[in-house]
């Protein structure tokens, strides 16, 4: 795959609706299945990649986003022909800094501990705290010991309205209403997101 002079975003876990919160000019979109739908010129390609590599080339998107993943992404699986312990969360996290470019931005939604919502669904086996990200983060983050080799800088990691981050021409004065509306009259606020910078050295 050749690099593109257009800006570029990929969307994890896309299913039929992948999305572009950062408006880039190219859409690409990632799932395990087949994805027959999005908008009209995105790039669909089918990958595991809660197990493997993902199919792109070093230094390649100018963001990423994985709405209602990394929650499905197991942290420890035990690899019996290899007789060693993968970190698949942490491969992952790794992969997503390698795609980006520098300065490149991260955008990941999920449900949070220790709202229900994190543990109702039995495919859940990742639960994320406002603490998760900050492994991933700093000059010598905690994932290291895992295998992390890049460096993430936080721009935001807070419980918010998943609503909010649907649609990316939602009006800041909307999110604001919206999150005082879940937050105190609906039940409270049920998922983190992060975004996280890609800190690294241009070329």
């Amino acid at each position: 795959m050749t690099p593109t002079s257009l800006t570029t975003h990929l969307d994890l876990g896309a299913s039929t609706l992948p999305r572009n919160p950062y408006r880039m000019e190219a859409l690409y979109a990632v799932d395990v299945q087949d994805i027959q739908t999005g908008a009209r010129g995105t790039t669909r390609v089918k990958c595991d990649f809660a197990l493997n590599p993902l199919p792109f080339p070093d230094n390649f998107f100018d963001s990423v986003s994985a709405y209602d993943v990394l929650e499905h992404i197991p942290r420890q699986l035990l690899l019996e022909s290899q007789n060693r312990i993968a970190f698949p969360f942490v491969n992952l996290m790794d992969e997503i800094f390698r795609v980006l470019k520098p300065r490149g931005k991260f955008l990941a939604l999920t449900p949070g501990y220790p709202r229900a919502e994190a543990f109702q669904d039995p495919t859940h086996v990742n639960i994320i705290t406002l603490k998760t990200a900050l492994y991933f983060c700093g000059k010598q983050p905690d994932a290291r010991v895992y295998g992390f080799a890049g460096t993430f800088a936080c721009a935001i990691n807070r419980f918010d309205a998943h609503a909010n981050y649907l649609h990316s021409d939602t009006p800041a004065w909307r999110k604001v209403l919206r999150r005082i509306h879940r937050k105190y009259f609906k039940g409270g606020l049920t998922h983190i997101v992060w975004e996280l910078t890609a800190v690294k050295s241009p070329g």
